[in-house]
């Protein structure tokens, strides 16, 4: 075991990264905001076209533009607009690689070099460059593997794994998982991704498994519980005293939203359920019509909410959905997406609508998991949580906001601070 170090200058390279006034990937910030009180100085390397707001920050031939918000460091690499096809998003991602070397080394100068590099993967560009660029300084690189690449892209069929596309695909993941002198990987069950590779030492492959460690995403439960208070939705579905059943999220194919539309069909004699449904996506004017001639009367289509409102809709909620499909993604290795821990610091029991492997609402016993998302199965789920014993109802309720604690940013933070001071010198 090396010396034990203490990296207290670190840049983070993340495509989609924005602070929290922005509408994008906020887990770096929120990791940033929480060690600047353990003398941690945090640089975030994003790009300028904020994919999830069509809003390009550089509107001339500057390279970088850098802003500091409440402490933290962004530095906006310039590249251009994504919005338009496929082809336009790969430009992107690329001239986010090639811009960033430069944009780096400029920034170094003027500023000073990192302790240490965390490069993340919204795209495996970013882990690349960190690894390439903490060669040349001589510095760590810690390399947080957000989904895992390029398995999530023959699970689309976009193409497949048996190809010289998959392939090259496949031997640069590897390389990225072997040179990175540390991964970071989001959902508590992907390295058995690197056991079914046969990529473990113990298995004759070359990475270690101590340099795997694990940190989900989670949710800042004070600002999350301050939002209640200070932003209330004037919403009168939400306090009629019925039981709501609520989703947030997109309403795109992939979020399957027709399927609770279905169950709601099932349950239109119960007439204290009401189906409220917040967000926006290509399928919401087909849902909106599906409402209306199917005279579906117990559900209410809101359309897109401000995020700062919702910590309000879900904690008036009775029961939260999370609504995906069993079928377009790999979920024996678990969720780690924001809105599950939204839904727990939100304190209401959650109805998942697929059965994941480490699933925290077996672990914490704060909802019911499907086994089969169909229609009848969701109104099955909800019927039995409205029609549980209030002393069981609130038992999972307040289980959902304890288990929230273990997923609160403070404690991610301390998670992540021994990662980086544990590293080998």
């Amino acid at each position: 075991m090396g010396e034990i170090n203490s990296y207290k200058n670190i840049w983070v390279f993340h495509h989609y990264a924005t602070p929290p006034t922005f509408n994008g990937f906020t887990r770096p910030y929120n990791f940033a905001i929480n060690m600047i009180s353990e003398n941690y100085k945090t640089t975030v390397f994003s790009a300028s076209y904020l994919h999830f707001s069509d809003i390009n920050l550089i509107n001339d031939d500057r390279s970088f533009a850098v802003e500091d918000h409440s402490g933290v460091s962004f530095v906006f690499v310039n590249t251009p607009s994504s919005s338009k096809n496929t082809l336009a998003r790969v430009k992107n991602m690329v001239a986010y690689y090639k811009n960033l070397h430069s944009v780096a080394k400029n920034y170094s100068k003027q500023y000073g070099k990192p302790d240490l590099i965390i490069a993340s993967s919204p795209h495996p560009l970013a882990m690349i460059a960190g690894i390439k660029m903490s060669k040349k300084l001589n510095v760590p690189c810690v390399c947080e593997v957000r989904d895992l690449w390029p398995e999530a892209i023959f699970a689309f069929g976009k193409t497949k794994e048996s190809s010289p596309l998959g392939k090259l695909l496949i031997a640069g993941e590897h390389w990225i998982y072997k040179n990175a002198d540390a991964l970071i990987f989001l959902k508590e069950g992907d390295t058995d991704y690197l056991k079914d590779r046969k990529w473990t030492t113990e298995q004759g492959g070359d990475i270690e498994l101590n340099k795997c460690h694990y940190i989900n995403n989670g949710v800042d439960i004070e600002a999350f519980n301050r939002q209640i208070e200070n932003n209330v939705l004037e919403d009168q579905d939400l306090i009629n005293g019925k039981f709501n059943v609520v989703y947030t999220g997109a309403i795109r194919p992939i979020n399957n939203v027709g399927n609770i539309l279905d169950a709601a069909k099932l349950l239109r004699d119960q007439k204290n359920i009401q189906f409220l449904i917040y967000g926006d996506g290509n399928q919401l004017a087909m849902l909106k019509q599906r409402v209306t001639e199917e005279g579906l009367t117990n559900v209410k289509m809101k359309g897109y909410v401000d995020k700062k409102f919702m910590p309000y809709v879900l904690s008036n909620s009775s029961v939260n959905i999370l609504n995906y499909s069993q079928t377009k993604y790999n979920w024996s290795r678990g969720n780690s997406s924001n809105k599950f821990f939204e839904y727990m610091a939100s304190g209401k029991p959650i109805i998942s609508t697929v059965k994941m492997g480490y699933c925290p609402l077996e672990k914490y016993e704060c909802g019911l998991s499907l086994e089969k998302d169909t229609p009848d199965k969701l109104a099955n789920a909800i019927m039995r949580i409205y029609e549980m014993p209030k002393e069981t109802y609130n038992m999972m309720s307040q289980n959902a906001k304890n288990g929230a604690e273990h997923y609160d940013y403070k404690v991610l933070t301390k998670k992540l601070i021994s990662v980086t001071e544990n590293l080998k010198s």
